[in-house]
């Protein structure tokens, strides 16, 4: 008996050497294509060998996904992955416009970076969701779900455990800035997708874009058509917290400013698949109304191809913070009820630079105050006491007065800045109220694009407002400066 054990272990250890052998050489085995083949045969060899010598027996399905799992992994690309039959059907009910969640657009590193633990981080919350009224924010990193720490999670247990039975809580521990931590308890509600809000700011049309859909041009046509009843003399397109969407939604937005020429392009490993997309010879935004976009972290994708191809054609001038930097096109192909999403491309703005990664930067940076490291503590502990949840209970039509009034007592009280304090509280009022179109009192992006629309001061910019190719030279040569 103890022979045959031994002989069975040598046989093993045989394979497991020969495989390894096998693959240590294929580098300095002929071409590309007989590698192919024989990494090929190596996997199907050991997919066998597991069937037949593992100690448990194993289904093929969880032999398969895993392998597709690891292939799309090794990667190192956050946008492409395995997608099981319940991320297809995630998948279909998101196209659809609606499904169960919490309302956050998120992405999750491979790995650690710079010692940092791979935490899920959020780019984005749907306006008017749990996550949303929940204050959670662009940048927020959620370190645990239900207590389990997201550092060691896929990307497919994240959503799992986000997306689902309406009505179920999830509890989130958030972290914002280098010491604030804060539990968070949200309940899954049907997340419709959200297209556009619309209103008019004094004469100004403000169109704002929460994602790209396939009704997202109808809809900004529609609000379009009644700004121009109302007599509109300029637009401000708002893209902020705008996580993308359809690329051909994105070209049909850039179709109602631009006047032909070209929107964007595509670069792919395959030259004959790289595609200019062009916008049709007419606009509905006629070619002199003063065009503003807002942008900040959370513009990504698509709405980063329609603010840089604006701002590459010289139509519109951005204000806000830089965009969030996704540059790449993925497309999900199916496997029967499975399927997966892969990077085929990146996409070039009109002026030829790519900014994955980089991010479009605004024409004039507007901030918003932030909390330091300094204000974290005191914030915990007025998190802690509930003190303005118990006033917008309290207080549901408070008054602006009453508001400036209680910023000022916990100003002096926790010793943080009054206009955080303002928009905390009016964060905690829109999450018990469906949210206004735009906040003028307390946006100070919005505030800017204003003023400068009503001020005069457009058409200076304008002129003096750069492409981002030309801004891409500007930082190679300060680099080069820096260098020498």
């Amino acid at each position: 008996m103890r022979k045959s054990i031994m002989l069975q272990s040598a046989v093993t250890i045989a394979f497991v050497l020969l495989g390894c052998t096998s693959v240590s050489k294929l580098e300095a085995q002929g071409s590309r294509a007989q590698m192919n083949g024989q990494y090929t045969q190596i996997m199907g060899e050991i997919f066998s060998f597991i069937q037949s010598h593992y100690v448990d027996e194993v289904e093929p399905k969880t032999l398969f996904e895993g392998a597709m799992s690891g292939m799309f992994e090794a990667l190192g690309d956050a946008h492409s992955s395995y997608l099981t039959e319940k991320d297809m059907a995630d998948l279909s009910d998101t196209t659809e416009g609606e499904f169960g969640g919490v309302g956050l657009y998120i992405s999750k590193p491979t790995a650690s970076a710079n010692g940092k633990p791979p935490y899920v981080e959020v780019a984005s919350p749907i306006e008017d969701t749990p996550g949303w009224r929940a204050q959670i924010n662009p940048g927020d990193l959620i370190i645990q779900i239900n207590g389990q720490s997201t550092d060691t999670m896929t990307m497919d247990e994240v959503l799992a455990i986000l997306r689902g039975r309406v009505g179920e809580q999830v509890t989130l521990l958030i972290r914002r800035g280098a010491k604030l931590e804060f539990p968070v308890t949200l309940a899954r509600a049907v997340i419709e997708v959200p297209t556009t809000k619309a209103a008019m700011i004094d004469g100004i049309g403000y169109l704002k874009l929460l994602t790209f859909t396939p009704h997202t041009v109808e809809r900004a046509r529609e609000a379009l058509a009644d700004f121009k009843s109302k007599n509109y003399k300029a637009l401000i397109l708002d893209l902020r917290n705008n996580y993308g969407g359809l690329l051909n939604s994105a070209i049909g937005i850039c179709d109602l400013f631009l006047d032909g020429g070209t929107v964007v392009s595509t670069k792919s490993r395959i030259p004959s698949e790289n595609t200019t997309f062009t916008a049709r010879r007419s606009t509905t935004v006629p070619l002199d109304m003063p065009v503003i976009v807002l942008i900040n972290q959370g513009s990504a994708s698509a709405s980063e191809i329609v603010a840089g191809a604006l701002k590459d054609r010289n139509r519109a001038y951005l204000v806000g913070e830089k965009s969030f930097g996704k540059g790449s096109v993925q497309q999900v192909f199916p496997l029967d009820k499975a399927g997966f999403k892969i990077t085929v491309a990146r996409y070039y703005t009109p002026s030829d630079v790519n900014i994955d990664k980089i991010g479009i930067p605004p024409d004039r940076e507007v901030l918003f105050p932030e909390w330091t490291d300094a204000d974290a503590e005191n914030l915990l502990k007025l998190i802690e006491a509930n003190v303005v949840p118990s006033f917008v209970e309290d207080n549901p039509h408070a008054t602006a007065a009453e508001i400036n009034g209680l910023a000022m007592r916990l100003s002096a009280e926790y010793k943080l800045d009054q206009s955080l304090l303002l928009r905390f509280i009016r964060n905690e009022q829109n999450r018990t109220a469906i949210a206004p179109v735009y906040d003028l009192e307390y946006d100070v992006q919005l505030q800017e694009a204003v003023n400068i629309l009503k001020g005069g001061a457009y058409s200076t910019l304008m002129k003096t407002a750069k492409t981002l190719h030309e801004l891409q030279e500007e930082a190679e040569q300060e680099e080069l400066a820096i260098a020498s």
